[in-house]
């Protein structure tokens, strides 16, 4: 009885949870509300970057390119939202990009625009259009609000679906914990959780509009995902495989993507 009651609820959850995203327009589970993750990204954020070694823009050129390209980036994205007459959803993203001297191969986005680069995956991006690339595909994430439905999923089987504030302030370490490894945070690949395949497709699509919107030729991502591939090959994946993966399928859906993007291109120069 008590095992039905608890379906039961998790059900109602499910249903009342149930919202659409405005990119998609379709339905997705969103257990947490969407200003509360982004107040919890700013302090974990912070946390982050006070226990890593931030690149600062000064006289550091890679830094400065991370910058850049993440101010484009988010141009293009201000710029699309405005189009289609969405400003209002990006209320609450105060956008950040840091750049850290880590040797993992990753990348990722918080709530409200938190991106960190790590300097590990700068030789496999080689060159700044791949770069827009990663950092795009990263903010679609965000913007999908994927780690809110992969922490929603979380809460769902490990804190029986309490909102968050409770969950915080009951079980405040496991709670930290899913946070992180919903969004990919870190270096300890055994922890993180893989972004399922529908997330990665969703992200890729609107990671090439924001780059091609940037002014970087989205086809970048191609040999983008061909070096990421290489780089597992017979070995430990790198860490933004391991939350990101790929297959044989992915650059032929890039492809299909390609047209749409391009239609978003065009060249600014560096």
């Amino acid at each position: 009885m008590i095992q039905k009651i608890t379906s039961f609820f998790i059900v109602a959850a499910f249903l009342v949870a149930c919202s659409k995203n405005a990119l998609t327009g379709k339905s997705q589970l969103t257990l947490l509300p969407e200003a509360e993750l982004q107040t919890m990204a700013t302090g974990e954020y912070q946390t982050f970057l006070s226990t890593n070694k931030v690149v600062g823009v000064s006289n550091n050129r890679d830094a400065e390119m991370v910058n850049r390209v993440g101010q484009r980036i988010v141009k293009a994205v201000q710029t699309y939202y405005a189009d289609k007459g969405m400003s209002d959803k990006l209320t609450g993203f105060k956008w950040e990009t840091n750049l850290v001297e880590d040797k993992a191969v990753n990348a990722w986005c918080m709530p409200g625009g938190k991106i960190v680069v790590y300097t590990g995956i700068l030789p496999v991006t080689q060159n700044e259009a791949a770069l827009a690339a990663v950092m795009g595909h990263e903010v679609s994430h965000a913007l999908l609000q994927h780690g809110n439905q992969r922490m929603s999923q979380g809460l769902l089987q490990q804190l029986g679906g309490v909102a968050l504030s409770v969950a915080v302030a009951d079980k405040p370490a496991e709670t930290q914990n899913l946070f992180l490894t919903a969004y990919g945070v870190g270096s300890n690949v055994a922890v993180m959780l893989p972004f399922s395949r529908k997330h990665e497709l969703e992200a890729d699509r609107y990671g090439l509009i924001w780059t091609a919107m940037a002014g970087y030729n989205p086809q970048e991502a191609i040999g983008l995902w061909e070096r990421m591939e290489k780089l597992s090959n017979g070995q430990k994946p790198p860490e933004f495989l391991s939350t990101h993966p790929s297959e044989g399928r992915r650059i032929e859906q890039l492809q299909k993507y390609m047209p749409e993007a391009l239609s978003y291109y065009k060249p600014t120069g560096k």
